[in-house]
């Protein structure tokens, strides 16, 4: 049973990722049952079933989910795959921000909502088991924010090809092709959902996972051959 919880939203970014980072191995899984968050909703998977976990650890009340996560950084929980030869990959793409087309023609990229998820952020990388979601291992935390130049200068290009194709063609023509490390897309349950997100590409997150990584911890690819 673990008896150790933090009981403020204004928890230090880098003392988070050390508490998180001292999980590590641990099951989420089991963490899950132990807080009684439901991994399962009515015969669906509860997407969002890891973060809890980590939140209730941290001492976020869950009552406060529409507040920032810890006052002034994102919180994130990505899942891992094990590829044929064994190697760690991220599983899929990250949303970072639902896209509002208003607010996107409306704002340049460093006073956007994108700009303000990415500019501190702790991501944390689960490995992802299988769909039943009976194990899930904590693998690492990492801190990550905009101040690497290029890294910012292609996000921010990424943030404005969409910009430009919502003011020239309108939010139906953007898909998931724009973008090399930030793409915007429809989110939401089956066919015909309008409602898009900004997400990180694969790449992008392993790049993000890679810069704390833990020396114990194997490294995290990601599932293109570009690099940052």
């Amino acid at each position: 049973m673990l008896s150790f919880f933090i009981s403020t939203q204004t928890l230090n970014r880098r003392e988070a990722v050390r508490r998180i980072n001292s999980l590590a191995g641990k099951d989420l899984r089991a963490m899950a049952d132990e807080f009684k968050i439901p991994v399962w909703k009515n015969g669906r998977e509860n997407k969002g079933w890891a973060g809890l976990v980590i939140e209730h650890y941290l001492g976020l009340p869950q009552n406060s989910r529409q507040a920032p996560d810890f006052g002034d950084w994102e919180l994130k929980v990505v899942p891992l795959r094990k590829d044929a030869e064994g190697n760690l990959r991220v599983k899929e793409s990250m949303a970072i921000t639902m896209l509002e087309p208003a607010e996107v023609l409306a704002n340049k990229f460093e006073d956007s909502h994108l700009y303000d998820k990415l500019r501190s952020m702790v991501v944390v990388s689960r490995v992802w088991e299988g769909k039943e979601e009976l194990h899930s291992m904590l693998h690492a935390a990492a801190e990550f924010d905009l101040e690497d130049a290029k890294t910012r200068d292609q996000v921010k290009d990424d943030y404005e090809t969409v910009r430009t194709q919502i003011r020239t063609r309108g939010i139906d023509s953007v898909t998931g092709d724009l973008g090399k490390l930030v793409q915007a897309r429809t989110k939401g349950p089956g066919h015909g959902s309008t409602s898009r997100a900004f997400y990180a590409r694969p790449i992008f997150v392993a790049h993000i996972l890679n810069l704390q990584k833990l020396a114990s911890m194997p490294r995290v690819l990601g599932d293109a051959v570009e690099t940052i």
